[in-house]
């Protein structure tokens, strides 16, 4: 569970400190562009019908790239995230995102 915390947690990128947004990063299809996804734990969630969890889905959609990606987001009871699916894209590092962003951005 370290691990997906790790790899989507938020902060730096322009994040305040007191942003409680958990970030994703998310690669559409046939795309150089590697999108940053906000999801608000608090705000954001859908109850999952078996009543044991919460999920929130987000399209994610560039400026440089024609394509999106459909992004799925799986949250336990605590609003931990559990699992995440990408739908026309796939989930990358935020390393990978900082690296196309311009300096003032990557501080």
């Amino acid at each position: 569970m370290d691990f997906l915390k790790k790899l989507f947690s938020g902060g730096g990128g322009g994040a305040r400190s007191d942003d409680r947004g958990v970030y994703f990063y998310v690669q559409p299809k046939m795309c150089q562009e590697i999108l940053r996804v906000r999801v608000d734990p608090m705000n954001d969630l859908s109850r999952m019908d078996d009543g044991d969890g919460f999920y929130v889905r987000k399209m994610a959609s560039g400026h440089r790239c024609p394509f999106q990606a459909e992004l799925e987001v799986f949250f336990d009871k605590n609003r931990r995230v559990s699992s995440t699916e990408v739908t026309n894209g796939k989930v990358v590092e935020k390393s990978e995102w900082l690296a196309q962003q311009p300096d003032e951005m990557a501080e």
